[in-house]
């Protein structure tokens, strides 16, 4: 088959210049000649064995260029270790570069543990050189008075590069702060002392070392707001006056119905005592009849005995006719 001579040099033409993109795709030689030109010593052969070992070759080499210029002193080996742990590699110089302007002492190595724990170097760099401010919410506090006592307090701090990695967090602070603020105030005799002296509450919790363990060096604890809030121990006396009435009344309502059930009960004796009375009245008339039978009663014995009865019965009749008129003159 013939093609057209013209025909033949574009498609020539065409594969060359597919060739060399592969070619240069493969063998970075533009970042090779841009670290020459940066005075990074690095080997093309040393290029092409990152794309092997599956690295990307700029992300070591630009921020190699960077730590050059800066004169840390780093190597590519540093560098791509530290890519393959999963690092990033071009935030770690930059933090090594920040420190070293700012003349914090950090050496690769920790900047590459701080980075590999899954905080921001940069950022901790950044904070030491700028102080962050930390506001902790409203925390309430009962004085020995029983006044609830509000405060809000401003924290500032700065990061501790040597221990950032293991350090507790920002959440850390703010629940030591609190703490020292809830445990000043409830030292305090009266809710006039706080309002008086709020710096008391910054000098005691900051005499605790209540930085001790985290990843930041307390440098000043401002209180923002001190508000007065409810009266916690009027309330407490209220709630358990009412309690105390509430247990007074149950043992009252209790000695009550003791009483009601005693008062059944002697009732019931008295029932049973008067059934007893009747049952042996019952045996009176038998009694008698039985004495008259067998000789120890005489008839004049018995009507003796019912005239006796009689005049019993008159005299009581009488003596309730008595009482009721004199009542009567009274009323």
């Amino acid at each position: 088959m013939y093609l057209d001579p013209n025909v033949q040099l574009l498609i020539i033409g065409a594969l060359i210049i597919i060739a060399l993109a592969v070619f240069f795709s493969f063998f970075p030689f533009m970042l090779w000649i841009s670290a020459l030109a940066s005075g990074v010593r690095i080997s093309i052969i040393t290029l092409v064995a990152m794309r092997l070992r599956r690295v990307v070759p700029s992300r070591i080499v630009n921020p190699m260029i960077k730590a050059t210029k800066a004169g840390l002193g780093l190597n590519i080996n540093q560098l791509e270790s530290h890519f393959l742990a999963g690092g990033n590699v071009d935030r770690v110089v930059n933090a090594l570069i920040a420190a070293q302007r700012a003349n914090i002492p950090l050496p690769f190595e920790r900047a590459a543990a701080i980075d590999l724990a899954g905080r921001d170097v940069l950022q901790a760099v950044q904070m030491s050189v700028n102080p962050r401010v930390i506001e902790t919410p409203i925390v309430s506090a009962v004085a020995k008075d029983g006044i609830e006592v509000k405060v809000k307090a401003r924290v500032t701090v700065r990061a501790n590069i040597d221990r950032l990695v293991g350090g507790a967090g920002e959440e850390t602070i703010i629940a030591r702060v609190g703490e020292g603020i809830v445990s000043t105030n409830g030292s305090a005799d009266t809710h006039k002392v706080v309002l008086e002296n709020p710096d008391l509450i910054s000098r005691t919790v900051l005499a605790k070392g209540l930085d001790a363990g985290t990843a930041f060096e307390i440098l000043s604890i401002d209180i923002m707001d001190v508000d007065i809030g409810k009266n916690i121990g009027a309330h407490l006396q209220t709630e358990q006056a009412e309690a105390d009435k509430r247990i007074a009344q149950a043992k009252a309502e209790e000695r009550r119905a003791m009483a009601v059930a005693q008062e059944q009960e002697m009732k019931a004796r008295v029932v049973e005592m008067r059934a007893k009375v009747v049952e042996s009245e019952s045996d009176v008339p038998l009694a008698m009849a039985e004495a008259l039978r067998g000789g120890k009663m005489g008839v004049m014995d018995y009507m003796n005995l019912k005239n006796l009865e009689a005049d019993t019965q008159m005299r009581g009749s009488i003596g309730k006719g008595e009482a009721g008129s004199s009542n009567g003159e009274e009323r």
